[in-house]
């Protein structure tokens, strides 16, 4: 079972074979180019097989993937290849067989991180292929790939990180400055004190 996946547009269910997906020439050189942009762009694919998967689940799929920034689509297998020939992703085209969604992202680690979690709930999703920046990757792989934090991840982590240390540094220099105030005041005090007894 198939389905358009892809910005806004979503057929009711995977129901579209992929082999009924009749386009004219036009269409399938649109679909090649735009995929061929997508792939440009792109340091992860990642293939998954779908069967049986709700309205619902895949609505909630597309929702991950768009706010991943990641590009999910179900393509006719031939135009994926097309699309890949000449590129560093041209070793992937022996895995495109059967009905399967392309996760395809410029960051490395979401388009296998928005397939890998979706499979963790949901079992008619299963990952098969994936490649990165012109490497083929194994399922395995893949699942190491997802549980590495994104971009987006390490950034905030770093800043976290750097925000603590800032933070750090104005509290010791806040209790320097108190210390020496402290120490300043204790001084004129003893001076005080000893300029009074001397009179």
């Amino acid at each position: 079972m198939v389905a358009v996946v892809n910005n806004g547009m979503c057929a009711n269910t995977f129901w579209i074979m992929e082999e009924d997906l009749s386009l004219n020439l036009q269409e399938k050189q649109n679909v090649v180019a735009e995929v061929s942009t997508q792939v440009a762009q792109s340091q992860t694919i990642v293939l998954a097989e779908y069967r049986g998967i709700k309205v619902a689940d895949i609505t909630k799929l597309r929702a991950d993937a768009r706010n991943a920034g990641v590009y999910l689509h179900v393509l006719k297998n031939t135009l994926a290849r097309r699309a890949v020939q000449g590129t560093p992703f041209e070793s992937l085209a022996v895995s495109m067989v059967g009905p399967l969604v392309y996760s395809m992202s410029s960051d490395a680690v979401a388009a296998a991180k928005v397939v890998c979690d979706f499979a963790k709930t949901n079992n008619k999703m299963v990952v098969v292929a994936g490649s990165m920046a012109g490497s083929l990757m194994s399922v395995e792989q893949i699942g190491v790939l997802a549980a590495t934090p994104s971009r987006d991840e390490l950034i905030a982590t770093l800043m976290a990180t750097m925000n603590a240390m800032t933070a750090k540094f104005v509290r010791t220099l806040a209790a320097i400055r108190d210390a020496n105030s402290a120490g300043a005041e204790q001084a004129v005090a003893e001076i005080v004190v000893a300029e009074t007894a001397a009179e």
